[in-house]
C-alpha cells in the first residue's frame, strides 16, 4: 500500500478542546471509519495524547502525536498543526499554556456582547455545558449554545450570524506568533503544517506573504484535503502546496457527529500530485 493509499486523519478533536467525543470514543469512531494512521489535535492543548495513544493501541490503529494551534498574523486567526510532536517537550507545554491564557475572560467578554448587541442573555453559563476542559472554552461551546436554543440553524449558521469578526459576540484574542508555533513545533522534533489554508480571509498578496514566511521559519506541509475544504479547493491547493515546495496534509477536523462536515475518516483520496508529509513515517 502506498503512503497516498493509507486512510490517514489527522486533524480531530475531543472534549479536551472543542471536540463532543472522549479521546477513547474518538479512537473508536475512526477506527470503525476504516482510518489506518489517526492524530489527535486538539487546539492548544496535549493532555488527551496518552488516553487517545492507548485506545488507538488497543484498537491495533497507527497513532500520530498533534497539537492544533492558535496564531494570530496580520490581524488574522490562523492555526497551525503540529504532527510527530514530543508530548512531553517543555517550551512546547509552556507555550501552550501561555496560548490558552485569556480564553475564560475572552468568553465572559464574548457573552457580554451577546446580551449587550444580539439580546441573548446568558450564552457563558449555556455553553459551559459542551466544555469538557474549562481552560479551552472557545466559540465552538457557544455555537452549539446558540444552536440549542434555536438562535440559529446550524453551528455554521451561528459563526456567521454572531462570532466572526464584526458579529454580536466576536471578540479578538492575541493568540502565539508565527514563529512561536512554528519554533515550538519543530523544538518538540514535530513537523509545521497550516491547517485548512481555505479558510482564511486573506488576499492572494497576503497568503503569498504568509506562505513564504511559513516556509522561511522551517513550515514543511499544509492541509489539502480536510473537511474544511470544498472539492474544488482539493486540486487547488494542492497545486499550492507543489508551487511553495510543500508536502501536503490530511484531516476532517472532526468536532462531534452532529455538525461534521465531513466524519472523521471519511474523506475522498488524495490527489495523485499529492507529497505527503507522512511518507516517509513509518512502512504502508
Amino acid at each position: 500500500m502506498s503512503a497516498l493509499s493509507l486512510n490517514v486523519d489527522f486533524h480531530s478533536h475531543s472534549t479536551i478542546s472543542d471536540g463532543m467525543l472522549s479521546p477513547s470514543a474518538l479512537a473508536a469512531r475512526a477506527k470503525a471509519n476504516g482510518v489506518d494512521v489517526w492524530a489527535l489535535t486538539d487546539h492548544d492543548e496535549l493532555a488527551g495524547i496518552p488516553e487517545a495513544r492507548e485506545a488507538a493501541a488497543a484498537l491495533n490503529m497507527r497513532f500520530v502525536t498533534g497539537v492544533e494551534i492558535s496564531i494570530t498574523w496580520a490581524g488574522k486567526t490562523i492555526h497551525i498543526v503540529g504532527l510527530n510532536i514530543d508530548e512531553n517537550n517543555h517550551d512546547l507545554i509552556q507555550g501552550l499554556a501561555k496560548t490558552r491564557s485569556g480564553r475564560e475572560r475572552r468568553a465572559r467578554d464574548m457573552s457580554a456582547d451577546l446580551a449587550k448587541r444580539a439580546g441573548i442573555e446568558g450564552v457563558y453559563e449555556g455553553a459551559l455545558k459542551y466544555v469538557g476542559n474549562p481552560n479551552l472554552i472557545s466559540r465552538s461551546h457557544f455555537a452549539r449554545y446558540l444552536l440549542e436554543i434555536g438562535a440559529c440553524s446550524s453551528v455554521s449558521d451561528a459563526f456567521k450570524k454572531y462570532l466572526s469578526e464584526g458579529k454580536p459576540g466576536y471578540v479578538p484574542h492575541r493568540w502565539a506568533t508565527l514563529e512561536e508555533a512554528v519554533s515550538w513545533i519543530r523544538g518538540a522534533g514535530g513537523a509545521a503544517i497550516v491547517a485548512h489554508p481555505g479558510r482564511y480571509d486573506l488576499t492572494p498578496i497576503a497568503y503569498d506573504s504568509f506562505f513564504r514566511e511559513f516556509k522561511a521559519l522551517g513550515g514543511v506541509a499544509i492541509e489539502t484535503v480536510t473537511g474544511s475544504h470544498s472539492v474544488d479547493q482539493y486540486d487547488e491547493y494542492t497545486r499550492i502546496a507543489n508551487q511553495y515546495g510543500f508536502l501536503v496534509s490530511r484531516g476532517s477536523d472532526f468536532h462531534s457527529p452532529d455538525d461534521a462536515e465531513v466524519d472523521i475518516g471519511k474523506l475522498p483520496a488524495m490527489p495523485k500530485a499529492s507529497k505527503p508529509v507522512w511518507e516517509t513515517w513509518f512502512s504502508a
